[in-house]
């Protein structure tokens, strides 16, 4: 049976939501609180989430789209923690592996000091994080340099060291642990924003939510409320106590699309800013997606934050020394993307030096909300948590899931088509049985998933499916005002939407494209 977060209706949803007593409420659909629903669901436990939006919209599908080992902490001296984020690497790994892609990150160095000294750094960390000895780093001289990536300077490196890393798509990431918390009974609710806190004396026993749908109040009653809404975690705490002691620091980071044709590079490259922080520019077929910024963020908290020409400025500049193509220029960003990461307010401090650890704090009414956290570490923040879901709510806990394959876990292409084993893994077989052939003609987009999308992991509008469920706004920037025209026509049929209600969806989703290339000037209706 496959496991699916779309409800029978919308309406049973609601109902099975205000009816059931639940052990643990997880207010938050991102990657914490999908990892702490499957955990807590997986150890026996009666488990709601609740979504203000749709799964993934925030922090969780605005990553560099990497499950890293921690190497940037080597320099820090945190031994142990680049030993334990490493180790959680290959945890991910294990449980999806179309998820968590070998890829080679080429480091150019200019000397052979400078070289010698990445290759120091990479022993440590191969050492500590158990790297295996196929996939410890390599060393390129200049001559292998420009045949694997032509488009370097040569004159200014003339050598490289290249290490493994892991490419991820976020959002997929997501929804793959979503699923395997429904397919252990958890009961999950996208678009049903938390309105307020429910109490039992002077301890929280549960949420008022909203359906914006239909406009109904419920009542979730639960043993334990976790707070894991990422960067929205203090407006929740609010809800508890006035005024709350700040829990997060908020920083915003930025990414840049460009047609690889302006940037062919053959692997994902590692370039030093002005600052002297690294910067990835990393291919992804027929793009390149550059970035990322760490700037602190003191604006509205919301799901799309601004990408400011600051923001652009720095990360083409970051390149212009690298490569020997024509610089890049704000007109050639075909797509990008910003959101907000939530660090645990430990001081004041600019947000580059904070940690990406996570914080788990306890309120005077029991409130249980985290903070920070890293993609690559989800799994052992959920068993944190719900450890001490289980002190605070007496629970006798099963054993946790481990590294139990996700759905859609797969090694080897179940199908000839590398698009879509990234983005499904062996669910890649089903949605082709579907059938309904390409939506767009030179687009490698199906009919079949957007019936996925909606039919099995709720999709219920057109920026959901082609931000959050196909990817195809950043992966396929050129053809995505026809994908969103023929995904509206496909979701019409599929939710019996009226012609109003189609445009509508299109004219938002169209909205959302203009607004990322605001900066440059860049006229959508050119493409």
């Amino acid at each position: 049976m496959t496991p699916t977060l779309t409800p029978e209706s919308r309406t049973q949803l609601l109902d099975k939501l205000e009816a059931t007593r639940f052990d643990v409420i997880v207010i938050g659909g991102g990657i914490a609180g999908a990892g702490i629903a499957r955990e807590a669901a997986a150890r026996g436990l009666r488990v709601a989430l609740c979504e203000a939006d749709d799964f993934g919209v925030g922090t969780s599908s605005r990553s560099s789209k990497m499950i890293h080992g921690g190497l940037r902490y080597l320099a820090q001296g945190r031994l142990g923690f680049v030993r334990r984020t490493a180790r959680e690497r290959n945890a991910v790994h294990a449980m999806a592996p179309h998820l968590a892609r070998p890829c080679w990150m080429v480091a150019p160095a200019r000397h052979w000091m400078q070289a010698q000294g990445f290759r120091c750094a990479l022993a440590v960390y191969e050492r500590l994080g158990g790297v295996k000895r196929d996939d410890t780093h390599i060393s390129w001289d200049g001559a292998e340099l420009a045949t694997r990536e032509p488009s370097l300077r040569g004159d200014a490196y003339g050598r490289a060291v290249a290490f493994r890393e892991y490419l991820t798509d976020d959002v997929r990431l997501v929804l793959a642990v979503l699923r395997a918390a429904a397919e252990s009974g958890a009961v999950l609710s996208s678009r049903t924003p938390v309105r307020g806190l429910l109490r039992q004396g002077t301890l929280v026993s549960g949420v008022v939510v909203q359906c914006p749908v239909t406009g109904r109040e419920v009542k979730v009653r639960g043993r334990v409320v976790v707070n894991a809404a990422g960067p929205w975690v203090d407006c929740l705490a609010a809800l508890e106590v006035q005024p709350p002691a700040a829990q997060v620091v908020v920083s915003k980071g930025v990414h840049l699309v460009v047609d690889r044709s302006r940037l062919p590079v053959e692997h994902p490259i590692l370039c030093m800013a002005s600052d002297r922080r690294w910067i990835f520019a990393i291919p992804r077929r027929d793009i390149v997606y550059i970035g990322t910024t760490d700037t602190a963020y003191d604006g509205e908290r919301v799901v799309w934050p601004p990408i400011d020409c600051a923001d652009v400025g720095y990360l083409l500049e970051a390149l212009g020394g690298y490569f020997t193509t024509e610089p890049l220029r704000p007109d050639d960003v075909l797509a990008a993307w910003a959101g907000l990461r939530a660090l645990p307010a430990r001081g004041v401090g600019k947000s580059i030096r904070m940690s990406r650890e996570a914080e788990l704090r306890v309120g005077p009414g029991m409130l249980l909300s985290v903070s920070g956290g890293k993609l690559t570490g989800f799994a052992g923040l959920a068993a944190s948590t719900v450890e001490l879901v289980g002190r605070l709510g007496e629970f006798d806990l099963a054993p946790g899931p481990g590294t139990t394959p996700l759905p859609g876990a797969a090694i080897e292409p179940a199908v000839d088509d590398e698009r879509l084993h990234q983005l499904y893994g062996a669910d890649a077989t089903n949605i082709i049985s579907l059938g309904g052939g390409s939506l767009v003609e030179g687009a490698p987009v199906l009919t079949g998933e957007v019936d996925w999308a909606v039919n099995v992991e709720a999709a219920t509008t057109v920026e959901d499916v082609v931000y959050r469920r196909t990817l195809d706004a950043w992966h396929l920037p050129r053809h995505r005002l026809n994908l969103a025209e023929a995904i509206a026509d496909r979701m019409a049929s599929l939710l019996s939407w009226n012609d109003h209600q189609r445009q509508e969806q299109v004219s938002a989703v169209k909205r959302r494209f203009a607004a990322e290339l605001t900066f440059s000037g860049f006229d959508q209706n050119d493409t």
